[in-house]
Formats: structure tokens, sequence, C-alpha cells
């Protein structure tokens, strides 16, 4: 699912503390009333965002930790 960003304009987003904030390529993530939690790219904050339900947000944090993402 995707939402605009007039949509998410009152949720808060967050960057991981691994960011440098210096304008680099960041992604900013949004906890959702509904649950699932949205993305977006820090230079497009006005771009629209896919949000993520629970169990595939959970499932793609611990593939990431764990290093099972292919690539």
């Amino acid at each position: 699912m995707y939402y605009e960003a007039e949509a998410l304009r009152d949720v808060a987003w967050f960057t991981s503390t691994y960011s440098d904030n210096q304008g680099g390529e960041c992604v900013e993530c949004a906890s959702l009333a509904c649950g699932a939690m949205a993305v977006r790219d820090s230079k497009n904050p006005h771009g629209p965002a896919p949000a993520f339900g629970r169990d595939a947000w959970s499932s793609f944090v611990a593939a990431l930790g764990d290093g099972t993402l292919g690539g």
C-alpha cells in the first residue's frame, strides 16, 4: 500500500541513529496508527511512501540484522 505525503503529514518520521544527517541517502520511517510501518526517501519527503504490515516489517528488519537478504 502507498500513502501520499498529505495523508502522512501528521505522523512522526524518524531515521536510524546510523544516519549521518548530512543530507545523504537516508530512509525515514513512521509507525502508523493501523500498525503498519511507512517508509520514505529523506530526499523526497513529499513523495509517496509505501507501508508494510507488522509481519512483513518484522521479517524485513530481521533479515537486515542477520544478513539473509539477497543481493
